[in-house]
């Protein structure tokens, strides 16, 4: 399949939202909209049941539900990688072929909060590797602040030279920059194996990220142009001009990357910006108050002004 992941794919993978009606159900005339929001405004592709996009929260038959519709809908336009973490193997398995089936990209994993060393890390993946077989690509998720698992670059070096279905890594570590730095470095040695690396975090360090060597970015920011200029621009050399619509934006993706209340934040701007029809999350989600919504039309109304600024 020409859309499978690969060492070198780059540009913007949307971690997508997964849009619910007010009362907690999945709403699948809102996955229509935001899967057209997203490619509409230029993204490289997509990936679904993430963490960001509440996939803890689902059963597993919401989760194949969700995962088929989805792939449906985007009907091959861009690759989709499907978040398949789970504590169970046969059910990270099941998934992983399921949506292979149904026409994904690659898979990703994050490590489970029980590994507690490097060789468990290590073993765990070959167990993963063995378990889906060499057809299936795989993203590596390293977010040690809600895994609560830090991987050292000796480690992931390891994985990637042992393990040729490892063919990405999503960098989220933070402070992560030297790691990132380590790992690109690593990749253009002579002796490395390059591995795309897409970075997360909201994309609040993307220009220095995309200036230490990343491919492009993983993450959910609701505004996914700003993501996509941003690495377009410094992928041509245009460092100057990506830095400058970088931070017309860098307000609101701090806000966004409030711990625990950033989800409600960005499904309130993908609200707003007509991408889904509510900005509800499934409980335990956030809420925002009436003060919260005065700060982000602030927030907006001032992005709006730099951006018209900026031409």
């Amino acid at each position: 399949m020409s859309n499978l992941i690969h060492e070198n794919s780059d540009g913007v993978f949307i971690i997508a939202a997964t849009p619910f009606s007010d009362n907690g159900d999945i709403d699948y005339g809102s996955i229509d909209s935001l899967i057209e929001f997203y490619i509409e405004h230029g993204v490289s592709g997509m990936t679904i049941l993430g963490m960001m996009g509440e996939a803890p929260k689902m059963t597993s038959e919401e989760s194949n539900s969700i995962m088929k519709y989805m792939m449906k809908r985007v009907d091959g336009r861009v690759p989709v990688i499907v978040g398949v973490s789970n504590p169970g193997m046969k059910n990270l398995a099941d998934l992983s072929n399921a949506s292979m089936d149904a026409g994904a990209a690659g898979v990703m994993v994050a490590p489970l909060s029980n590994l507690t060393t490097e060789t468990k890390i290590y073993n765990y993946y070959g167990q993963i590797c063995n378990a889906l077989g060499s057809d299936i690509p795989v993203c590596y998720q390293d977010f040690p602040q809600i895994t609560g698992i830090d991987v050292s670059v000796v480690t992931l070096i390891r994985l990637f030279e042992d393990l040729a279905q490892i063919v990405m890594l999503k960098h989220e570590d933070c402070p992560g920059l030297p790691k990132l730095s380590a790992v690109c470095d690593y990749g253009k040695s002579e002796k490395g194996r390059k591995v795309s690396v897409l970075v997360g975090n909201g994309g609040i360090y993307l220009p220095q990220e995309m200036a230490r060597g990343a491919d492009g970015a993983m993450t959910g920011f609701a505004y996914p142009e700003m993501l996509v200029q941003v690495v377009t621009l410094y992928k041509s050399g245009e460092t100057e001009r990506a830095q400058d619509i970088f931070d017309a934006y860098l307000p609101i993706a701090n806000h966004e990357q409030q711990p625990g209340f950033g989800l409600g934040l960005r499904k309130e701007i993908l609200r707003r910006r007509g991408a889904i029809k509510s900005a509800a999350a499934r409980a335990p989600g956030p809420k925002l108050s009436l003060v919260d919504h005065q700060e982000l039309t602030n927030l907006t109304t001032r992005l709006e002004k730099r951006l018209a600024e900026l031409g």
